[in-house]
C-alpha cells in the first residue's frame, strides 16, 4: 500500500519526516508519497513559497530513501487542488496500486468539509496521526479511519517560517540539506 501524505510542505521539516518514517515502519506501507500541493483551498496562496521550490526541498529531505517519493501529481491538475480529484487521477494512472491517506487528527476533525469526503471514506483508508487538542471529531470512529500511535510532533512549518523571519536559526527542526538550501536561497527571511 502507498501512503499519500498531502501537504504544502512550506517548508518540509523533521516532524514530517518522523511521521513518514513511522507510517512506513509501523503501519504496513510499502511506499510513502509526499504529495506537494500547489495550492490548498483552505490556505492563503500568497503565503506559499513556489511549489517547485517546495518539491525540491522535499526531495532534499528524502535524500536516498527508496521508500519515499516527492510527488508533483497535483501540479498539472486544476487549481485549487481537491483530494478527491487527485485520488481519481492516481487510481487511473496507477490502477494496480492501493492508496491510503495520511493526515492529522486536526484535518480529520474538518474532513466533513472536504469535497466529496464520503466518496474518499468509501474507497480509501485514512491513517490518522495525533495532533494536540484534536480528537478527530465525529469521523474518528469511522471504519475507514485508523488512529495511529505516531509520535506527537508539535513542530509546524509556520513556526519554522517565523523563526527564520525573526533572524533565528531553525537548525535541527529541518533536515540539514533543507536548511542549507533555505539559507542559500534566503527563503522566509521577510
Amino acid at each position: 500500500m502507498v501512503g499519500l501524505f498531502f501537504g504544502s510542505f512550506n517548508p518540509v521539516h523533521i516532524g514530517h519526516m518522523v511521521l513518514a518514517n513511522y507510517m512506513l515502519e509501523y503501519e504496513g506501507l510499502k511506499e510513502l508519497w509526499f504529495v506537494v500541493s500547489p495550492h490548498n483551498p483552505l490556505k492563503e496562496k500568497a503565503s506559499l513559497l513556489n511549489y517547485r521550490q517546495r518539491l525540491h526541498m522535499v526531495n532534499l529531505a528524502i535524500d536516498d530513501d527508496p521508500r519515499m517519493k516527492a510527488s508533483d501529481i497535483e501540479f498539472n491538475l486544476p487549481q485549487p487542488s481537491y483530494t478527491v480529484n487527485t485520488l481519481a487521477y492516481l487510481k487511473e494512472k496507477y490502477p494496480r496500486k492501493k492508496f491510503a491517506l495520511i493526515m492529522g487528527s486536526d484535518n480529520l476533525q474538518t474532513f466533513h468539509k472536504w469535497k466529496n469526503y464520503e466518496e474518499i471514506l468509501a474507497r480509501y483508508k485514512l491513517l490518522i496521526y495525533p495532533r494536540p487538542g484534536f480528537d478527530g471529531g465525529k469521523l474518528a470512529a469511522h471504519p475507514s479511519v485508523r488512529q495511529t500511535d505516531a509520535p506527537v510532533m508539535e513542530i509546524s512549518s509556520s513556526f519554522i517560517r517565523n523563526t527564520i523571519k525573526e533572524n533565528k536559526k531553525p537548525g535541527y527542526f529541518l533536515p540539514k540539506a533543507v536548511w542549507k538550501y533555505i539559507e542559500e536561497m534566503h527563503f522566509y527571511e521577510a
